[in-house]
């Protein structure tokens, strides 16, 4: 560590091998420079120093620009400052006089950033990005960083809140009436409704059980919730009023000047405006209060009771009821003695030692109403949605096992504890399981945007950013199955299917620890083996032994798959070169022509160097030679460009998707 603060790794010589001060996360110090690409990125919150929304480049077309970016991916949005340097800025410098300053090639001096420089012999100096957005040192600090307009993404303070400046320069994130923080530990994750939405089955006929509350000089500008607008001497407040109440989409609206435009959810971009919204009116649509949280059909059930009073008041003026009504409780009575028995359900029955829940097969059936809505299915299981009725509605997967292994409870039991203690942000989390008699299920979290197959494969084609950060997650969920959980689990069949999207899009892997529960003869394939055709490794065909490099295998496929945006095997290919693509990708490496596997993908081919690196990184994943993979943790490093990527083997040393 040298007096600079910058952390070296020196040869013998005296060179410098590695230094911290290439790789700057938040701060920048005195003698450190910033090449073209490099980047300050802001922590996420005060007490939060994971990388946040914001950050300082200088990019390689050689302009410096504070811009924010779409958490969690890397994707940019528009700059909201820049140096208008591109062509000629080449080096930012921070100098040991305290002067922060951008250079050309040629060493001649383009633009000062900071201002009001002194030395740094009397005490120690540090540039920061901060989470807030303000630099002490930097002389261009926005006005009002709630007035920064994102052109896709949330504003300052997350979707359907926001943002008001505080005397601190902070941004201050509030909820608009009937809405409440999703996470109030961390309130930039934005605002929920909380009351039942309009009905667009019966809009008319809920009209009247919803307000419009007017918020003074709060707007949500340009925002990507605008959908509808009008103007004309016709359109007065009044009638801007009504035509939000009778449109089930409408969450806000806006009334200006004989205007009036609608938003719906969600809302982004909203900040306190005084100047700029003293002559409009924003309303917020909210449910009256005496019916926030009343279902659809509650008239109807309440007709059905007035219709079965009225029936029990005519019935009770005749003798013949009463002798009715001592039968029917002389009937209950003895049944109830006779086959009544007495069910007490426990909503805190949890396994001994840990938080996992153990359910009555009735509470899951209940739960799924009869297994109706199927999320999806395999060879061993069908996997359904339920609604927990004893925990405010938490919605959850139920995995119903089918063709499990004969063995006793205690086994079974062992087995699911394993999972249920296993606990990382990359892995779908365990809640609870039920084990009565046949039925065997497992509880899991409910993943709101499915599964990586239908992101990947579907209609549109998912960012490149996206995509390698889902790689990454992925991996590192690995890590943690392999090397850190207190019993290692191998996956033996990480796929696309298995890999599941949480509410930020964040890669969670499913269905692991299932293995031991499976028949040893039990086969998702005709090779009765256990994975996925075109995933697995050669390990299962040669009778050697099963490691982890066997997920290691499957992940190569899956990070070849993730680069290309296609999948592993494609019967109808435009070349028939491309049908394998294990074959074809190392083609492609072997031939220099990597840009054919992200043809038509702008921000893919502008990160050509990333893309190579990858490559080459999953060829070493899928060896044929199980020692020769690396392990998942040497993956995580390579990705993260802590350790350089050797050239891979030739093709003559892995195998094809099989």
């Amino acid at each position: 560590m040298l007096d600079t603060g910058n952390f070296v790794l020196a040869s013998q010589d005296g060179g410098y091998l590695w230094q911290s001060f290439d790789h700057p996360t938040d701060t920048m110090l005195p003698t450190q420079t910033m090449s073209m690409g490099s980047r300050l990125v802001a922590h996420y919150s005060k007490r939060n120093y994971s990388k946040g929304r914001f950050q300082f480049q200088l990019q390689i077309d050689g302009n410096l620009v504070l811009q924010t970016i779409e958490y969690p991916t890397d994707w940019s949005n528009t700059a909201y400052w820049l140096s208008r340097t591109i062509g000629s800025g080449f080096l930012m410098v921070f100098n040991e006089s305290g002067s922060i300053y951008l250079i050309a090639r040629n060493r001649s001096l383009l633009t000062v950033i900071s201002s009001n420089s002194s030395s740094t012999q009397d005490f120690y100096q540090r540039a920061i990005m901060e989470w807030r957005m303000a630099w002490s040192s930097v002389s261009y600090i926005p006005d009002n960083i709630c007035h920064l307009l994102e052109d896709i993404g949330s504003g300052a303070c997350g979707f359907n809140s926001y943002c008001i400046l505080g005397d601190d320069g902070k941004p201050n994130c509030r909820c608009p009436p009937g809405y409440t923080f999703i996470n109030p530990d961390d309130i930039r994750k934005g605002c929920k409704q909380n009351f039942l939405p309009q009905s667009c089955d019966e809009a008319s006929s809920e009209t009247d059980q919803f307000d419009l509350s007017e918020m003074e000089s709060i707007n949500w500008p340009q925002s990507g919730s605008d959908y509808a607008r009008y103007g004309g001497d016709s359109i007065t407040e009044d009638w801007c009023r009504k035509a939000c109440l009778d449109d089930c989409f409408c969450a806000a609206v806006v009334f200006e000047d004989r205007k009036c435009l609608k938003k719906k959810i969600p809302l982004s971009n909203g900040r306190l405006d005084p100047i700029n919204n003293a002559a409009s009116k924003v309303l917020i649509k909210t449910r009256r209060d005496n019916s926030t949280f009343k279902p659809p059909g509650a008239d109807l059930k309440k007709k059905n009771q007035s219709t079965v009073i009225l029936i029990v008041s005519v019935l009770l003026s005749s003798s013949m009821f009463l002798n009715l009504l001592f039968m029917l409780a002389a009937i209950l009575l003895v049944f109830r003695l006779k086959y009544w028995k007495p069910k007490a359900r426990n909503p805190y029955l949890v396994m001994p030692g840990m938080n996992l829940r153990s359910y009555t097969f009735e509470e899951l059936t209940e739960a799924t109403n009869g297994f109706r809505e199927e999320l999806g299915r395999g060879a061993f299981a069908k996997v359904y949605k339920g609604v927990l009725q004893y925990e405010d509605r938490k919605p959850v997967a139920v995995k119903r096992l089918y063709n499990m292994e004969r063995e006793g409870d205690v086994e079974f039991n062992a087995e699911v504890s394993a999972i249920g203690r296993t606990n990382h942000r990359n892995l779908v989390q365990l809640l609870g399981f039920c084990n009565e008699g046949e039925h065997r299920l497992l509880v899991y979290e409910f993943m709101s945007n499915g599964s990586l197959a239908s992101f990947l494969f579907g209609g549109s084609r998912p960012y490149w950013y996206q995509r390698i950060q889902i790689a990454l997650e992925t991996a590192r969920g690995l890590v943690y199955l392999h090397e850190e959980c207190s019993t290692q689990i191998i996956h033996c069949d990480i796929k696309p299917q298995n890999i599941l999207l949480d509410d930020s899009f964040s890669a969670r892997i499913s269905d692991f620890g299932l293995a031991k529960l499976l028949k040893t003869d039990q086969s998702r394939t005709a090779t009765r083996i256990r994975g996925t055709k075109g995933y697995v490794a050669l390990e299962w065909f040669k009778n050697m032994p099963v490691t982890i490099k066997v997920d290691v295998y499957s992940f190569g496929i899956l990070l070849l798959e993730l680069i290309c945006c296609r999948k592993s095997f494609e019967a109808e290919p435009k070349d028939e070169d491309q049908m394998i693509l294990a074959d074809w990708a190392y083609d492609c490496y072997k031939d220099r022509k990597l840009e054919l596997l992200v043809e038509n993908d702008e921000d893919a081919t502008d990160d050509m160097k990333r893309v190579e690196k990858y490559v080459m990184i999953a060829i070493w994943c899928i060896q044929e030679d199980p020692s020769l993979r690396p392990t998942m943790k040497k993956v995580v490093q390579m990705m993260e460009g802590s350790i350089e990527v050797s050239v891979p083997p030739g093709s003559s040393s892995f195998i094809s998707s099989m």
